[in-house]
Formats: C-alpha cells, sequence, structure tokens
C-alpha cells in the first residue's frame, strides 16, 4: 500500500515560484538594422505605442495568431507579447523557429 504525502509550501513559495517563472522568460534580438513598431494588439490594425530602437532584445511572454507579415525572417501570422499589451510580429524576431516558441496568450 502506498501513502501520498501532501506537504504544504512554506512561507515565500509563492514568491520563489514567480521568481523562477520570470527567470524562464527568453530574450530574443530584433532583426538587425530594424526599428520594430509595438502594437497594442496582434496586428498591423492595432495602433503603434512605442517603437523598439535597433539592436533591441525582447522577451517572449507568449504568443499569438495575428495578422500575417513578411520580414527579415520571413512571413508569419505569429505576434509575440513582449509586455503587458504590447505585441511584435514574429517575423522581425530570430527566435530559431518558424513555430511557436513560447506558450500561446490566453
Amino acid at each position: 500500500m502506498s501513502v501520498d504525502r501532501i506537504e504544504e509550501a512554506g512561507p515565500g513559495a509563492e514568491e520563489t515560484a514567480a521568481t523562477t517563472a520570470a527567470a524562464a522568460v527568453n530574450y530574443y534580438p530584433v532583426a538587425p538594422g530594424v526599428r520594430l513598431n509595438v502594437r497594442s494588439g496582434p496586428g498591423t490594425s492595432y495602433g503603434i505605442v512605442r517603437v523598439l530602437p535597433e539592436g533591441a532584445r525582447v522577451p517572449i511572454y507568449c504568443q499569438t495568431p495575428g495578422t500575417t507579415v513578411t520580414g527579415p525572417y520571413g512571413t508569419s501570422k505569429i505576434w509575440d507579447n513582449i509586455s503587458n499589451g504590447e505585441y511584435v510580429s514574429d517575423a522581425y524576431v530570430k527566435t530559431g523557429s518558424d513555430g511557436y516558441v513560447a506558450p500561446r496568450c490566453s
């Protein structure tokens, strides 16, 4: 007969988990020589909220389908969420993949 033990997390466990999750976010370079528009949603019809400078690196928290865009890294309908309410086309970010490299945005 086996017995499963349930242990309660000690003080600070939630903070440690949040720190670990934040540390797991990967940063990727934007295509060389590009000043990249950051939009309020996953598509070219969304407003520009800021412009990233040349040489920028971006975190990708999650990815979602949107407007198809052609850029230095091919044609993609994937949009990268780089901050709350901020998206860039994956066609301008060097992720090393034509597919998803982060969880889907919910």
